[in-house]
């Protein structure tokens, strides 16, 4: 479908319309990647507005979450239990290729925007709801904040340090949850491309949490049990954790195979007789004995400062990573930033992840609540003769 701004036939998603009822992480930054691909994302607002608009003021006075996940997009502020407003909202569906929505289960359907029947109406139509636990009875009505899901779903019970469950620090089961709407509205629309027939799909934040805890959850079910939270090493790998130096600085080393273990020890360690103990002969009698090879290593690593460790890590060829703050990481080599105006402030935001050959090197501006609302509803404005859905 087509609409009345610039084109951009650059961008895969140009000509595509989505309309989001959307609130805080999850479906803003589904929508939002589909809007860094060159969709028009029209995003529907109550009056008080998205509420992460006022989880923070960090981005200069601005929401650093809405900013991250809202930029590109149109906002139209309407209520759909109004009738006029309800009318408004079919129309807008009536021309979007996408329908996203996160609200409580139930609560759409209800004010008569059910999924299954909007695409009965409108067969093209792609629907994505996204919800905490999935629609059954037994979960469908349990509040789903990113950290209660952490909690539920076991990922804290694997993180942390010992005897010391941790939440894990950024809000990962939303992300995740974004992450799985938008692969599954892009495979949607590929299907749509064959067959000309819009789909339905949903996702949760607790499925896609699950899905992570496979590797935990086999051991659970079928093995010894899941491992306890490891702190700064690996479960099942050895060595792979953090070790501190002469200048009490943190640096994490994995090794993968034998060849590796082997090349460490004659030239990290300088003892190739470590490496054909039988305690460490390979990576299962490796993790057995941690405790022992931890003494070794990190008496290595206690008895020579940052640099020093870095050129003999470099020498051995064995993966390392230094652990940073987030005051290292503003300054990583490796950080990509493009630029974003909000309201005449120039910030740097974190570049998208995927790097493609349509990337414009900018964000554009997030919007203010309700700013294409007078735009829109004229856009859209119903014909003289038409019936009120």
């Amino acid at each position: 479908m087509t609409d009345s701004h610039s084109p951009r036939p650059q961008l895969p998603l140009s000509g595509l319309t989505v309309v989001a009822i959307e609130q805080a992480l999850a479906a803003p930054l589904c929508t939002g990647r589909l809007a860094d691909m060159g969709a028009r994302v029209i995003k529907v607002e109550r009056a008080e507005g998205d509420f992460a608009r006022g989880y923070d003021a960090a981005a200069n006075g601005h929401s650093s979450y809405f900013l991250w996940t809202n930029h590109g997009k149109e906002s139209v502020v309407l209520d759909f239990k109004v009738p006029e407003d309800a009318a408004l909202l079919h129309r807008l569906i009536a021309n979007a290729d996408v329908f996203v929505q996160n609200l409580a289960p139930g609560a759409l359907a209800r004010a008569g925007f059910d999924s299954a029947e909007l695409r009965e109406r409108h067969p093209r139509l792609i629907t994505c709801d996204i919800t905490g636990y999935g629609e059954s009875e037994a979960v469908g009505k349990l509040k789903a904040y990113d950290f209660l899901v952490q909690c539920e779903s076991g990922l804290v019970g694997v993180s942390g340090a010992p005897g010391a469950p941790g939440r894990i620090g950024v809000s990962i089961c939303d992300i995740g949850a974004g992450m799985n709407a938008t692969i599954a509205v892009l495979s949607a629309l590929a299907l749509r491309a064959r067959t000309g027939v819009g789909s339905g799909v949903s996702v949760s934040l607790f499925d896609g949490a699950a899905d992570w805890m496979t590797v935990p959850y086999v051991h659970e079910r079928y093995g010894k049990g899941a491992p306890p939270p490891q702190g700064l090493k690996h479960p099942s790998i050895a060595p792979y954790g953090a070790y501190q130096t002469l200048d009490s600085r943190e640096v994490v080393i994995s090794i993968q195979n034998e060849r590796e273990w082997r090349q460490f020890c004659s030239v990290f360690l300088n003892d190739d007789d470590v490496a054909s103990d039988p305690r460490f002969v390979s990576n299962n009698a490796r993790v057995k004995h941690r405790d022992a090879l931890d003494t070794i290593i990190g008496d290595a690593f206690a008895a020579r400062p940052l640099a020093e460790i870095l050129t003999l890590l470099g020498q051995a060829n064995i993966a390392y990573g230094q652990l940073r703050h987030v005051t290292d990481v503003v300054k990583h080599p490796a950080l990509r930033t493009w630029p974003m105006t909000a309201e005449g402030q120039d910030l740097q935001m974190i570049a998208p992840p995927v790097r493609a050959p349509w990337d414009e090197h900018r964000f554009r501006a997030a919007p203010k609540l309700g700013e294409h609302t007078a735009s829109i509803r004229m856009e859209f404005a119903a014909a003289s003769d038409e019936v009120a859905v």
